[in-house]
């Protein structure tokens, strides 16, 4: 439980980076193989099978985030008997949740025929979402266990076991559509894997912190905090899932499944995007736990405004990238008969600009519990969001569906939770935050004009000239993002961050 934040952190961003790099190159190829050997229904029944057992994981909605939190003082403190007891809790929780997703996802097996929308019937339909249920079932083995990895900044070593069984699961799942094209075997496979997963990962858990599996138990009192945290991150976990599980079920319900495989391959990419770009910040989380403990506001801010720069010249880079390629990516990966329109393309863009910009109040959020002050507000954006997604679905398809997220958030928590974090954390006051994140806006804007301007010089013919066109776009904005936020204040924090790691490297060697 030693080490600096720092040095854990880089290391954290180093393997997520390469697992998300793999994950991706996986994930493209697996899709590719799916789609050419079972066909877009097929693909679009996956995806909805996803966000309809996505629905159900609210059973265990909080626990990451809560058993994190909890994890945090202990191990500052290296209370070991507190930790086992902890460790000894969450198992029966998990226990319990993981019976309960089982039996609710049963008991929704007659509300299934409402929701998928197939122009033919697809055979044996009912045991493939069996065997997706038990794979999400599966999910909830031994994993209390390593969220201790976590908060103690290793989760690098969760990714490195994620990373090797992914390649393993991808490996023979491709194999097995090619020899067999069954849907069957690919979902089996899957189930294997999560088991094998989660079970390794929990051994390495076990070797770093043996005394987990003390017998020992939290007090009547502790028991009660631990239920109060989790019952305050089930609330604002719910608004999440219910933000990010219900975009496929509406599709599917408006629009059509088939419609859904299309809007999967989109989502796929924007998912991993976002995953790339969240691992940074997600990477940092356990520190600033850590620095909420330790230090004070002044340093927090510090900490924050470098975290927030990052996130801003980041999304000068990705949006723009993504509004003038993500088309042609398609097109060349599977054929233009899979695009999308461009208005959905910029709905999908809208999204991705605030899950990216709003990564560091996140993994403040979650480091400091803020979530416990802000769950209802962002209950309400969810339940905003579902109502404007059925009205404008109806109206405009898929982009009315993408729309409804964005607008729903600009409305809610994108300017209430910066105020809080402001005053409770920092002693600012947000007017600093809402006028950088106007700036922002602004700067995006003008960057996704020029880069469609740029873009519109280029004609993708193949993935080489696609990675070319690609490169120029992203180097036009990165210049441009730099050269705009060069003279803030977190820019100045951020680069003597990175010289003071610098010399420390020199110094060892």
């Amino acid at each position: 439980m030693q080490g600096g934040r720092t040095k854990k952190a880089i290391i954290n961003i180093g393997v997520n980076f390469v697992n998300q790099i793999v994950s991706l190159v996986l994930a493209f190829i697996s899709r590719t193989v799916f789609i050419r050997m079972l066909g877009i229904e097929y693909l679009g029944i996956n995806g909805l099978f996803s966000d309809v057992l996505g629905l159900l994981s609210l059973a265990d909605l909080g626990m990451g985030t809560a058993m994190a939190y909890s994890f945090y003082k202990p191990l500052a403190e290296h209370e070991e008997k507190k930790l086992a007891a902890l460790i000894s809790f969450y198992r029966k929780i998990y226990m319990i949740i993981a019976v309960t997703v089982a039996v609710l996802g049963v008991c929704i097996i007659p509300v299934l025929p409402y929701v998928i929308n197939v122009e033919q019937e697809i055979p044996d339909l009912m045991k493939y979402y069996i065997l997706s249920l038990l794979n999400i079932v599966a999910s909830y083995m031994y994993i209390y266990k390593t969220s201790i990895l976590t908060a103690d900044q290793k989760g690098y070593k969760v990714a490195k076991v994620n990373m090797y069984v992914s390649m393993l699961r991808t490996i023979i799942q491709v194999a097995a559509l090619v020899l067999f094209r069954s849907y069957i075997v690919f979902l089996v496979i899957a189930v294997v894997s999560t088991v094998v997963n989660n079970l390794y990962a929990s051994h390495i858990a076990d070797v770093e912190y043996p005394f987990i599996n003390n017998k020992t138990e939290l007090t009547i009192t502790e028991k009660r905090g631990v239920i109060k945290n989790i019952g305050n991150v089930f609330i604002y976990k719910l608004s999440s899932l219910l933000m990010n599980t219900t975009d496929n079920i509406l599709i599917s319900i408006i629009v059509g499944t088939a419609a859904v495989g299309i809007y999967s391959n989109y989502f796929m990419i924007q998912n991993k995007i976002y995953l790339f770009y969240s691992l940074f910040f997600s990477s940092l989380t356990a520190g600033v736990g850590n620095l909420i403990v330790t230090d004070s506001c002044k340093k927090r801010y510090e900490i924050f405004k470098c975290e927030q720069v990052i996130s801003m010249i980041g999304c000068g880079v990705i949006v723009p990238c993504f509004l003038a390629t993500v088309n042609d990516l398609i097109a060349v990966w599977i054929g233009t008969e899979f695009q999308l329109s461009y208005a959905t393309v910029i709905a999908m863009g809208i999204n991705i600009y605030f899950s990216c910009v709003l990564q560091p109040l996140w993994s403040y959020r979650e480091a400091t519990g803020l979530y416990k002050k802000t769950k209802w507000i962002m209950l309400l954006c969810a339940i905003i969001n579902i109502v404007m997604s059925v009205v404008l679905g109806m109206y405009i398809g898929i982009t009315g569906i993408l729309l409804a997220s964005a607008l729903s958030r600009v409305v809610t928590y994108v300017w209430y939770e910066p105020k809080l974090l402001m005053k409770d954390y920092f002693e600012q006051k947000p007017a600093e935050y809402y006028m950088q994140l106007l700036k922002n806006v602004a700067l995006i804007s003008a960057l996704s004009i020029i880069s469609l301007e740029v873009a519109g010089k280029f004609e993708v013919h193949n993935f080489i000239t696609l990675f070319i066109k690609m490169a120029i776009v992203a180097l036009v904005c990165a210049c441009v993002a730099v050269i705009f936020y060069s003279r803030s204040e977190g820019f100045a924090v951020l680069k003597e961050k990175c010289r003071g790691y610098m010399d420390k490297l020199k110094y060892k060697n």
